[in-house]
């Protein structure tokens, strides 16, 4: 009988364990709570540089639909990045051309109290960027959800790269460029974008899930 509790205690602890070593937070500055997971290497690296670099303001295409329920899913990126904002006197525009997800979205930004520093936009994001008449200090891409289809998998790589081309020249030598799901098949989202930063005077700051890109001369 002894044996068989040491056995289970021993398989608890051990799946306590796991769990633990998987769960990835952002915390101090998100609740621990919550798991970013395969995301959290970059979400971190980003903030630290948006401290050092003081940006004020953020553009992110594909806005985070599930608020920080989805954090581990799609990485909430419109409330943590709306929080740096809102703690740094910045401001974040996210634009998403489902209705669905700005809805989603919305809903979260009014919760966490930052509709003073985000605002979420419904529609496509290819005109919204090419309207769009500021300079940008962090530029966040993640729309056109990628998929096992081949040909989908080409179009959203298209699609982001149109969405860099309409972007690019309201970016400055210390912009900071993070691509998501960059790790899928076929070289995921950020495939055909990076290929042009690379060749376009960008280099990669940080190679994970995620693509972290800045200049060559990035100051910082």
């Amino acid at each position: 009988m002894h044996v068989f509790l040491w056995i289970i205690g021993l398989a608890l602890f051990g799946y306590v364990l796991v769990k633990f070593i998987k769960h990835r937070p952002l915390s101090p500055f998100m609740p621990y709570k919550y798991n970013f997971g395969k995301r959290r290497i970059t979400f971190q690296k980003v903030l630290d540089l948006l401290d050092k670099t003081q940006a004020k303001v953020i553009v992110e295409t594909g806005t985070s639909r599930s608020g920080l329920q989805g954090a581990k899913g799609d990485g909430a990126a419109t409330i943590v990045f709306g929080k740096w904002a809102k703690e740094n006197d910045a401001f974040m525009h996210s634009v998403d051309i489902s209705e669905d997800s700005v809805k989603g979205s919305q809903t979260e930004v009014d919760t966490q109290n930052l509709g003073n520093h985000v605002r979420v936009y419904l529609s496509d994001s290819l005109i919204f960027l090419k309207e769009f008449d500021q300079q940008v200090d962090f530029l966040y891409l993640d729309s056109y959800d990628y998929s096992k289809d081949l040909e989908v998998q080409v179009k959203s790589q298209e699609h982001h790269l149109k969405e860099f081309k309409a972007i690019e020249d309201r970016l400055h030598e210390n912009t900071i460029v993070l691509i998501d799901d960059c790790r899928l098949p076929n070289g995921g989202k950020g495939k055909t974008t990076i290929e042009y930063m690379l060749k376009n005077d960008w280099k990669i700051a940080l190679d994970a899930y995620q693509v972290l890109l800045v200049r060559k001369d990035f100051g910082f």
